[in-house]
């Protein structure tokens, strides 16, 4: 009996939740497109996938719920699915310029250039001065090797905006696709005398310097790229070339670990990480990098051979013999290899199969056949399988410029905007990230004592970063929101279940009821710690969301609410560091920066190892123009685990 009212209170919850009692449809069905967009803005993409499924039955005639559904697939990588929706929502209404920049985009990241050209004309049929359409159109031309239409395309970009450097820099990039070196030197110094800090322009220049055999001036360009495009494995792999022909063997290698850390299946990166620590005697962990490209390739007769000998090196002689004896089946004029084999099998006390191999390389010598043959060069092409270049480094066959499509999909969602930022506000939640590398936790007594009372259903974490909540997490938030709603027409004034069910509005999303049981639970207790605290980032989701279509002055006094909840909280709990934190990203949010600088100084005076704090009050140094000071507390955050602070540090230090 009491399961049977659980599902008729569910079935009455839903019902009103998404149907409302006035406007049966029309008013509701925007709601819940609306929950969807906050939670596709927060990344919680399921949640987001049910709401558009809901407008999409309720409203089947509707383009935009199609889109956004796609968009939650584009994020997670199902691009098919995104691009069937983005389908849908064009024969529906075919003309959202939108809709045609997220299929092209899918289409890309399937490798569909020619489709995603034909989207990218629609797109600028609807609006020519769609730049970054012009700019997707131009690299999937390049990609198709359709150079003269690239070229063209180019023409016109530069007719609409001839003072924009990266236009140029493609230029460049189409003159290098022709192996037109001279034209492309000739446009990229072009971009460079417009714009010094042009990444990709800065990027093509390193690498024919490095052509050149100018190593020195190849590594210092790459350093001003690394700067303007720290997160592109390929200049570290590339610098890491021009520091090994330098002979800088642990500058090298710290480019590839770099380089591995943005791209961990990167396979220069560990065939050459590998060389390298060979070369310096880390032979375990070199056997670990080839461990990985053999597991990538395992024909990879070169990669075999140098485990061989690393497998020598640390005792594995069985090892050793294995791998060698596989390589010799595949090349077996191969004499060297015959000569370590040779070797290892009289550490074993073989000698039969040693002299063997011994008598293979002698007959060899008399016949003339062969002489020691070691070519040229430090490095080897890709494509090329010497077994004599078994110790070069690995180079493309073909260097080739990293196309960055443009769109403003990429990334997190709640991050598009300028690199210069603080760290993400703590927040109330029972999802955290458990995979975050930081190692901070931040302290609240009373967060401590309310999980202490177990009057919830889960336990209350003080985070930056939320964790993701699954399907069964969001079903479980439904019908603990049903149990509450039931619980609370019996007693409305019960302040922890009024709590307990705006936590739950909060993780679906939906704000807007959060908000209403916490002003409902204020009014009961205006000094109630968590609801203010919940209150706050509630009202602080929704600005977020509605950054792009509020008026400034309705996003002013929404952040002054927010501050206004978090400084009371903070009178009745002057000790939680991480309440003076909050209230400094909210003067960030509100341009005063002293006032932010203060807030984020009276919480390293609660917890002097509080690396958000330095991490947040360095860029408000750096916003104010306070470099110096900056770049200190960016250090401090560096040293505390944000590392992140490292590239802020290596940009901002070339400005002082």
């Amino acid at each position: 009996m009491h399961h049977h009212r659980k599902v008729i209170a569910l079935l009455a919850l839903l019902f009103s939740f998404f149907w409302g009692g006035s406007g049966f449809a029309q008013i509701n069905t925007e709601r819940v497109l609306l929950m969807g967009r906050n939670a596709l803005y927060y990344e919680d993409y399921v949640l987001a996938i049910q709401r558009f499924n809901m407008v999409i039955n309720a409203k089947p005639w509707m383009g935009e719920p199609y889109f956004y559904r796609g968009l939650a697939k584009f994020y997670l990588e199902d691009y098919q699915g995104a691009e069937i929706d983005c389908g849908n929502a064009l024969e529906r209404n075919p003309y959202m310029a939108n809709y045609y920049m997220l299929r092209a985009l899918c289409c890309i990241n399937q490798s569909r250039y020619q489709l995603a050209e034909e989207d990218y004309h629609k797109t600028l049929e609807i609006n020519p001065m769609e730049r970054n359409s012009w700019h997707n159109l131009v690299l999937c031309q390049i990609e198709l090797k359709e150079y003269a239409r690239a070229d063209s395309s180019l023409d016109q970009m530069i007719r609409y905006w001839p003072k924009e450097s990266s236009e140029y820099s493609l230029k460049a990039q189409v003159a290098l696709a022709r192996e037109d070196t001279v034209q492309a030197e000739k446009w990229i110094d072009h971009a460079l005398e417009m714009n010094p800090y042009e990444g990709s322009a800065l990027s093509m220049k390193a690498v024919l310097l490095a052509q050149h055999a100018k190593y020195a001036e190849a590594e210092a360009t790459f350093d001003r790229a690394i700067v303007q495009m720290p997160r592109s494995a390929g200049l570290y792999i590339n610098r890491a070339l021009a520091r090994y022909n330098q002979d800088n063997l642990r500058g090298a290698m710290s480019d590839y670990d770099a380089a591995l850390d943005l791209e961990p299946a990167n396979y220069l990166g560990h065939f050459n990480r590998g060389l390298l620590r060979a070369q310096v005697g880390d032979d375990n962990l070199a056997i670990e990098d080839f461990n990985y490209v053999l597991s990538v390739e395992p024909d990879n007769t070169i990669a075999l051979y140098n485990r061989a000998l690393l497998l020598d090196n640390v005792g594995d002689h069985n090892g050793a013999i294995r791998d060698i004896s596989a390589v010799i089946k595949d090349y077996p004029d191969f004499w060297e290899g015959y000569r370590r084999r040779a070797e290892i099998r009289r550490k074993i006390g073989d000698t039969y199969g040693a002299e063997r191999d011994e008598f293979k390389i002698l007959q060899a010598r008399l016949a003339a056949t062969t002489g020691t043959y070691k070519p040229s060069g430090k490095t080897r092409k890709k494509s090329e399988h010497n077994i004599e270049d078994y110790d070069k480094l690995v180079v493309e066959d073909r260097q080739e410029t990293e196309n960055e499509y443009a769109s403003e999909y990429r990334g997190r969602v709640q991050n598009r905007q300028s690199e210069l930022r603080v760290e993400p506000l703590y927040v109330l939640t029972y999802y955290r990230n458990e995979s975050d590398v930081k190692t901070y936790v931040a302290y609240c007594r009373q967060v401590e004592d309310y999980n202490a009372r177990h009057v919830l259903p889960g336990v209350l974490w003080l985070t930056p970063n939320e964790g993701a909540m699954t399907e069964q997490n969001i079903q479980q938030h439904f019908e603990w929101i049903a149990q509450c709603t039931e619980q609370l027409e019996k007693n409305p004034r019960d302040a922890d279940l009024l709590l307990r069910r705006a936590i739950d509005y909060y993780h679906v999303r939906d704000f807007e009821n959060s908000i209403a049981d916490l002003n409902a639970l204020l009014a009961i207790d205006a000094n109630h710690f968590l609801a203010l605290l919940l209150r706050a980032q509630s009202r602080y989701a929704q600005l977020e969301v509605s950054r792009t279509t509020a008026s400034a002055g309705d996003l002013r006094l929404g952040y002054l609410m927010v501050l206004q909840d978090y400084t009371h909280a903070a009178e009745q709990q002057p000790d939680v560091a991480c309440l003076f934190y909050n209230k400094g990203n909210l003067h960030v949010q509100l341009g005063d920066y002293a006032s932010a600088i203060h807030e984020y100084g009276e919480a390293l005076r609660l917890d002097a190892h509080f690396p958000d704090a330095y991490y947040s009050r360095g860029v408000a140094h750096l916003l104010s123009g306070e470099t110096s000071e900056g770049l200190n507390d960016l250090s401090q955050a560096g040293e505390y685990g944000l590392y992140n602070a490292y590239s802020l540090i290596k940009k901002y230090s070339q400005k002082k």
